[in-house]
């Protein structure tokens, strides 16, 4: 008798884009992950490059288990725009500079287990800001590899970015290396519209202003012709 063996196909993994855990801990860290994703997604806006957060990073293809979602990541030389979730080897591009905006709840995984996958994974900047300076005093502490191990930068520079970065309260500032330039957030964006629409409105205020009175300059000589005939050269 012919036995028959059914034809069993493998399940391909699934990649989950989600976890269904919270994005951030609080409304400060939510902020602060949502205004660096903007400021560096606007920044990079014609290279060829993307900017992520809080999707998951997989990393070995065939484990789906195996994955981080960093608060915000930046990767170089892939398609611009965004993504579910983000697939080393579909991609061929490791993240350049990686985000985690830290508590005292992350802490342990942020300095250790991340830490660690990042400098095996070789994403050249891994920078940690505590916005509400529970735990890290200076709020913003980044790493720099050098060789296959990170070591602490002390310029306040991201060497993938070109930009200088500074604490400015509970966010963190971008400043082009190359102008000086301040990277605007929203509101800043915002701010610095109106001071542009004021500034506009003034001077065509006192355009207006001046035409007005020019006006009455020419009405009062063609009074003055009227009564007197031309003005004396």
């Amino acid at each position: 008798m012919e036995t028959i063996t059914p034809n069993v196909q493998k399940s391909q993994p699934f990649y989950s884009s989600s976890d269904g855990e919270p994005v951030a801990e609080t409304y400060t860290h939510l902020y602060a992950i949502l205004s660096t994703l903007e400021v560096l997604r606007q920044y990079l806006k014609n290279r060829q490059a993307t900017v992520l957060a809080n999707q998951f990073l997989y990393y070995v293809q065939g484990f789906p288990k195996l994955r981080v979602a960093p608060d915000v990541m930046v990767i170089f030389d892939v398609e611009p725009g965004g993504r579910d979730n983000y697939k080393i080897w579909e991609e061929g591009q490791i993240p350049s500079v990686i985000f985690e905006i830290t508590s005292p709840g992350t802490k342990n995984q942020d300095t250790d287990w991340k830490k660690n996958l990042y400098e095996q994974l070789e994403v050249k900047e891994y920078w940690l800001f505590d916005p509400k300076g529970e735990w890290i005093e200076e709020k913003l502490r980044g790493y720099r590899l050098r060789g296959e191990t990170y070591e602490q930068i002390t310029d306040g520079r991201s060497e993938p970015l070109q930009l200088r970065l500074v604490v400015e309260d509970k966010l963190i500032g971008f400043y082009r290396e190359d102008t000086g330039d301040k990277l605007l957030i929203a509101d800043e964006l915002i701010a610095k519209l109106e001071e542009e629409i004021r500034i506009r409105l003034e001077a065509q205020e006192r355009a207006t202003q001046a035409e007005e009175r020019l006006q009455k300059v020419e009405q009062l000589l063609s009074r003055y012709r009227e009564q007197f005939g031309d003005l004396p050269s």
